[in-house]
């Protein structure tokens, strides 16, 4: 390291995760070419650990994994989630395509990867049925358009309607009106 230059939190992930995974492909004779594949971080991810994008062209995959995870994690999840985008990356090198079926399920399983990646950042909003006998609910980090437009949506499980709370003030709406409206009370909360 040259005056002036001095390693970045990005860095050490970085490193770690590819002193990992050469590890892994050893231990777990995995057979995945680890020149034809590159690492990023990510700032700005706050819901997924980590990802595994597949460049067809190039014919090269690339993993990227969360910077937010890796502070909030210990090491031994964070290495999981490392383990986790190698199968995709085995997947994408060697069938061209990657999901998290009985393939990545048997892969995933022989190197101790989880299928899914716990959450490591609250969600902002839930998803509530309003049916009595049903009890769906689900989470989301962004106001898509089944936040925003309830009305225009149906409960995953039974089809009926559900209601969205805004997950710090506990403010609900079932209509865009009413998101619109809690948005314009909660101002700067929001």
């Amino acid at each position: 390291m040259t005056d002036g230059e001095r390693l970045t939190i990005d860095d050490e992930i970085l490193a770690r995760a590819r002193i990992h995974a050469r590890g892994v492909s050893r231990e777990y004779d995995l057979e995945v070419d680890l020149g034809a594949l590159e690492w990023s971080v990510s700032a700005r991810a706050k819901r997924r650990a980590g990802a595994c994008r597949w460049n067809t062209r190039r014919e090269v995959a690339t993993i990227v994994l969360t910077r937010r995870a890796y502070e909030r994690y210990e090491w031994e999840e964070f290495a999981a989630v490392v383990r986790h985008e190698l199968v995709h990356a085995w997947e994408f090198q060697q069938f061209g395509e990657s999901g998290h079926g009985s393939r990545f399920r048997e892969k995933a399983a022989t190197l101790d990867a989880p299928r899914h990646c716990r959450s490591f950042a609250e969600p902002r909003y839930v998803l509530r049925c309003l049916e009595t006998d049903c009890e769906w609910t689900a989470t989301r980090h962004r106001a898509s358009k089944p936040v925003t437009s309830p009305g225009r949506y149906w409960c995953g499980c039974c089809g009926g309607t559900y209601e969205v709370e805004h997950a710090d003030s506990g403010r609900t709406w079932t209509t865009s009106s009413g998101y619109g409206g809690a948005k314009s009370a909660l101002g700067e909360e929001w």
